[in-house]
């Protein structure tokens, strides 16, 4: 029996290798020149050491099963990660926030490891077993629940965004930030699991003079906000489950309120008391820092909702097309949402405004939830100004720059939706501008 040696065996591999891309050549020439969408192929592969030579990871056991029970994302995604910046947070990371990097976000799903991070008083670590979620007030019969009670009730599974009002805040006045990931990353889209607070009153009866409810946490910051009693009884939400497993800490572990569509700031961590009245709970922080400065002078004391809105993921400062050809196929990608409805549509315009054409949505289109949008580009190698506008079903649709300051002017922090746009160079850098037109 004649013996192979690793050397001739490492031969015979590579010119097998060899005549396969010498017989698909031709065919890889003809199928790209007939195919209207394809990614580059590179015709000379058996030049390219990553093809012709055969890797570690093909002629040695990996790791095995037991290495990380829990599992890990690989370690040559380690730029994906939540960030901050002093800017947001004056130096205090107890009341601060960790920004989602949205244009590394695929499909409408965050996951938990990157989904944005919003404290006021520091990320709580509560022991489930001795939490406990009091119901009180305008209720006939209130009562303290424990966490295997309240998880006795029919469970929902539902997906939904949330999003905070300060989203895009800081540039009013201008741009700011040369990163999708701080101008646009206080928001991010899960799969929520719990039970519909409707559902639990059925059992307690609500009293008809009760019109408000408010929600404490039970972290440092005692957090409270108030809510109306039309919105708890459609669709607000107690919630222990995110993307198939139990909340993190930073998120509200064991349980956080999910009021859909509406201001993050409402959605309530670490959640220990429902209280119902007929008159609303306003704390000094919701009627002053939650509101908007009209140029009137006039304040909007209460938005609720999350306008309609949308950005473009990629390109993006953070993702160029700097390594693009001219003539090039590329994929125009980004993220629709409204806390009013469901996303509609979506148009593209490469002028900054003056022409628009109609993007595809993509995947699940679902209320109040993130939706995906993506236009097919071939990339020219000119300037551009890139935007997107979207629409709801409820007859919304994104503002110009100018329309926004004409009604709220400049001095707001929160509910900023104008049309975002790029400015994309000849050399294919992204930069963050303003169109006022």
């Amino acid at each position: 029996m004649t013996k192979i040696s690793k050397a001739s065996q490492t031969e015979k591999q590579q010119s097998s290798r060899r005549d396969f891309f010498r017989k698909t050549a031709a065919y890889s020439v003809s199928a790209l020149a007939a195919a209207s969408v394809m990614a580059p192929v590179k015709i000379n592969a058996e030049d390219d050491p990553a093809i012709m030579e055969e890797k570690k990871w093909g002629t040695t056991f990996g790791y095995p099963v037991t290495h990380n029970l829990y599992g890990q994302p690989s370690p040559y995604e380690h730029i994906v990660t939540r960030r901050n910046t002093k800017l947001l947070s004056s130096g205090n990371y107890y009341a601060s926030i960790a920004m989602c990097p949205i244009h590394e976000s695929m499909g409408i799903i965050t996951p938990n490891g990157l989904f944005f991070s919003r404290s006021h008083g520091g990320t709580a670590e509560i022991d489930p077993n001795e939490h406990r979620l009091m119901i009180h007030g305008l209720v006939e019969k209130p009562l303290v629940l424990t966490m295997d009670e309240l998880k006795k009730y029919p469970s929902v599974s539902r997906i939904h965004f949330i999003e905070c009002p300060a989203n895009g805040g800081p540039e009013w006045r201008g741009p700011q930030f040369p990163s999708i990931q701080f101008a646009k990353g206080m928001m991010s889209c899960a799969e929520w699991t719990g039970v519909y607070i409707k559902d639990i009153l059925k059992d307690l009866g609500l009293k008809k003079e009760a019109r408000w409810m408010l929600a404490e946490g039970v972290d440092n910051s005692h957090m409270g906000r108030t809510i109306p009693i039309d919105k708890v009884l459609d669709d607000a939400m107690i919630v222990w489950g995110q993307n198939g497993e139990a909340l993190r800490p930073e998120q509200g572990y064991p349980i956080r309120l999910l009021v859909p569509g509406w201001e993050g700031n409402l959605c309530v961590k670490w959640l220990g008391r429902l209280e119902f009245a007929s008159e609303p709970f306003y704390a000094k922080e919701e009627t002053a820092k939650y509101s908007a400065l009209k140029p009137s002078g006039k304040a909007i004391q209460h938005f609720y909702a999350n306008e309609v809105n949308s950005v473009i993921t990629s390109p993006c400062p953070d993702k160029p097309w700097t390594d693009l050809k001219k003539g090039d196929l590329v994929e125009i990608e980004g993220l629709a949402w409204s806390g009013m409805g469901t996303i509609e549509g979506v148009d593209i315009s490469f002028d900054g405004g003056k022409n628009w054409v109609e993007a595809s949505l993509k995947g699940l289109v679902l209320p109040k939830a993130w939706t995906r949008f993506s236009f097919m580009y071939k990339y020219e190698g000119k300037p551009l100004l890139l935007s997107s506008r979207a629409r709801d079903d409820a007859g919304h649709i994104q503002p110009t720059v100018k329309h926004e300051r004409e009604v709220m002017g400049v001095e707001s922090v929160y509910h900023r939706n104008g049309i975002f746009t790029w400015e994309v160079t000849a050399k294919g850098e992204v930069n963050n501008v303003q169109v006022l037109s």
